[in-house]
């Protein structure tokens, strides 16, 4: 028997930050989130999703010194 070989996952940069956005806000399809688990990189989510959390609490920091000060 022979096995074939893992396919190599295709992710682009973008499709992992639209996946990303998605996961954000709770909306996703269990289709296009079963296609994002068979094409997606894991250590692309796990990069972006740290740069989008970042990203985020630097803008509630902001958002809260803009307030506290008005």
């Amino acid at each position: 028997m022979t096995t074939s070989p893992e396919e190599p996952r295709k992710g682009s940069l973008w499709r992992t930050a639209r996946a990303i956005g998605w996961s954000f806000f709770g909306v996703r399809k269990n289709s296009a989130f079963q296609d994002d688990i068979a094409k997606l990189n894991p250590l692309h989510i796990i990069a972006v999703g740290l740069v989008a959390v970042a990203i985020l609490v630097v803008a509630l920091i902001l958002v809260v010194r803009w307030v506290a000060t008005a």
